[in-house]
């Protein structure tokens, strides 16, 4: 064990990775770790949390009846919202918010293609970065990798679904009645922005706690060699 640390704190402190080799190479390879070992502990570990979390968001009710994501109507609509029930509109307030959910959970299918990338391009120095961080690093590093590619994606998929489904002309028709009643400010949000931006949340929200249960729990860690490289950050 103690070979392995030493191995370890040699990633941290040596700035070439020859000199890394060189060392690496003096120690006994059984049970030690490589770079190679670590940086493919780190892509099993996103992978995992990708697969498992991002999947599940994009099967029907994965936002809508998930609390910890489920897209609650923009702060400009919750005014929309208190005016249709007072009126006697709640089922349209309750249909919008379904619409809004289904649309981010059709949208959130075409992410995985650029997770993969994202994996798969991870070097060892993000690998030393990420097992040494907090426990959200991994799903940082796919924030700073991923955030403007999975906008650009996910958001005319979103403008298309909302539109198909309802949803743009059920909102338009209901800010249209709530700006009639007289004495309110008139609202005009941005639904497709919206709804991209708390999808995005919620894609991230899930990696992170996906991230954290490995980190925390050796039973999480489902492959031998998860189970070897975050035993380091144990």
């Amino acid at each position: 064990m103690k070979k392995i640390i030493l191995l370890f704190v040699a990633c941290m402190i040596l700035s070439s990775c020859a000199e890394l080799q060189s060392i690496a190479s003096q120690l006994p390879q059984s049970g030690a770790l490589s770079q190679a070992d670590i940086g493919n502990g780190l892509r099993q570990a996103l992978d995992k949390g990708v697969n498992q979390q991002v999947t599940k968001l994009s099967t029907r009710d994965g936002f809508f009846k998930n609390e910890a994501v489920k897209i609650l109507l923009p702060q400009e609509l919750q005014d929309v919202d208190s005016g249709l029930r007072k009126i006697g509109l709640g089922s349209v307030a309750d249909e919008g918010l379904k619409l809004l959910n289904r649309a981010a959970e059709e949208a959130t299918k075409e992410a995985l293609p650029i997770f993969v990338d994202a994996v798969k391009d991870i070097t060892f120095a993000d690998a030393k970065n990420i097992l040494l961080g907090n426990q959200r690093a991994a799903t940082s590093y796919l924030e700073s990798k991923t955030q403007q590619s999975l906008y650009d994606k996910l958001s005319p998929v979103i403008d298309k679904n909302l539109s198909e489904v309802g949803a743009t002309k059920l909102w338009s028709d209901a800010i249209t009645r709530y700006n009639s009643i007289p004495l309110l400010n008139d609202v005009n949000p941005d639904l497709r922005d919206y709804v991209t931006q708390k999808a995005l949340e919620g894609v991230f929200t899930m990696i992170a706690q996906e991230e954290i249960q490995i980190r925390e729990s050796v039973n999480a860690r489902t492959t031998d060699l998860l189970r070897r490289v975050f035993a380091l950050q144990d």
